[in-house]
C-alpha cells in the first residue's frame, strides 16, 4: 500500500509558512499533517474496495474533510479530519473538489506510478454529508511525546465515541503518526527567523516513542456493531527531524509490522472488509 509513503514523501517538503519568514514541514496548528493522511487513506481505500470504488463511480457517496458530527448522548459536536457518506441536501461554501483537485491543493507528492493510480481511480466527490458511513480521526504525535499522549490518547477516544453515538452503524476509524527522531525542531520554540539565530533543537528521551507506541496500542476496538472502540485502527511511525530533511517511515520495532493488528495495512484490509460487508447494499 502507497498511503505510509505518500505522507513521508509529501511531508518531506517545507509547505506551512510563519510570521517569522520560516516553512515549516509540521507545526501542531496546521492540519497539513492530518489532511495528507486523509488523502493517502483514501487514495488506499479506493484501490482495494471495488464496492466502494463501485459507488463513488456510481454518485452513491461523497467524501467530506473536517466534517462536523454529534454525540447524540451528550450534545456535543466534534470536527472528523475525513467522512464518507452518502450524498446529503444541501451545497459545499465552495466548488466540489475531487481527489485529484485536492491532491493538486495540497501538493501531494506522487510518484508516476502513483500518478496513473490516481488518475485511474473511481471519482469520488467532496459533497454535502448525509448519513455517515466511515468516519475518520488522523493524530500525530511528533514531539514532547510523553507530555502529549495524555491528550493525543483523549482525543483519539473521543474520535470513536462520538462517531458511534452519531451513526451507531458508521465505522469509526483512527490514525495515529509517531515521529521516530530523536530530535525535531520546534515552531513553539523558534518563533524567530531560523537564518538569523541558531535554533533550539528537542531532545527525545529514548524511551518516548516505545512508550507512545504502546499506549496507542491500547485504544478499545470493537468487534460488533453494538461494542466500544474503533472498527480500524492504525499507526505509522516516521523519522522526522522537522528541519527540511527528507521523512522516512520506519519500518522497525516498536514501530508496527505488517501483520500487527494496529499496522496501517491492517487499518485499510479492516476497513475495506467491514465496509463491504456493511454497506454493500446501498
Amino acid at each position: 500500500m502507497d498511503g505510509p509513503d505518500i505522507i513521508a514523501s509529501t511531508l518531506s517538503q517545507p509547505a506551512i509558512p510563519d510570521k517569522h519568514g520560516n516553512v515549516w514541514q509540521y507545526h501542531s496548528r496546521s492540519d497539513r499533517h492530518s489532511k495528507v493522511a486523509c488523502w493517502a487513506v483514501l487514495y488506499d481505500l479506493l484501490q482495494h474496495s471495488s464496492r466502494l470504488a463501485e459507488h463513488a463511480t456510481a454518485g452513491k457517496v461523497v467524501f467530506g474533510i473536517n466534517r462536523e458530527m454529534r454525540d447524540f448522548r451528550t450534545n456535543r459536536t466534534k470536527d472528523l479530519d475525513l467522512v464518507i457518506s452518502r450524498p446529503g441536501p444541501g451545497t459545499l461554501p465552495r466548488p466540489a473538489a475531487t481527489m485529484h483537485d485536492l491532491a493538486l491543493r495540497w501538493k501531494i507528492r506522487l510518484t508516476p506510478a502513483q500518478q496513473q493510480i490516481l488518475a485511474d481511480l473511481a471519482p469520488l466527490a467532496e459533497g454535502p454529508a448525509g448519513n455517515v458511513l466511515v468516519a475518520l480521526e488522523a493524530k500525530a504525535c511528533m514531539t514532547a511525546h510523553i507530555k502529549a499522549l495524555p491528550r493525543l490518547f483523549d482525543e483519539l477516544t473521543s474520535s470513536y465515541s462520538t462517531v458511534h453515538a452519531d451513526t451507531q452503524q458508521a465505522l469509526a476509524v483512527g490514525f495515529a503518526m509517531i515521529n521516530a527522531s530523536a530530535t525535531f525542531l520546534s515552531p513553539d520554540m523558534n518563533k524567530y527567523d531560523l537564518s538569523q539565530r541558531h535554533p533550539t533543537v528537542n531532545q527525545h528521551p529514548p524511551h518516548a516513542l516505545e512508550r507512545t507506541v504502546k499506549k496507542v496500542r491500547e485504544i478499545d476496538r470493537r468487534t460488533s456493531s453494538g461494542g466500544h472502540g474503533f472498527d480500524a485502527f492504525g499507526a505509522i511511525v516516521v523519522d522526522m527531524r522537522n528541519d527540511g530533511s527528507p521523512v522516512t517511515v520506519v519500518s522497525g520495532p516498536p514501530a508496527p509490522s505488517p501483520d500487527d493488528v494496529d499496522s496501517y495495512q491492517r487499518m485499510i484490509g479492516r476497513i475495506v472488509q467491514s465496509y463491504d460487508l456493511t454497506f454493500g447494499g446501498i
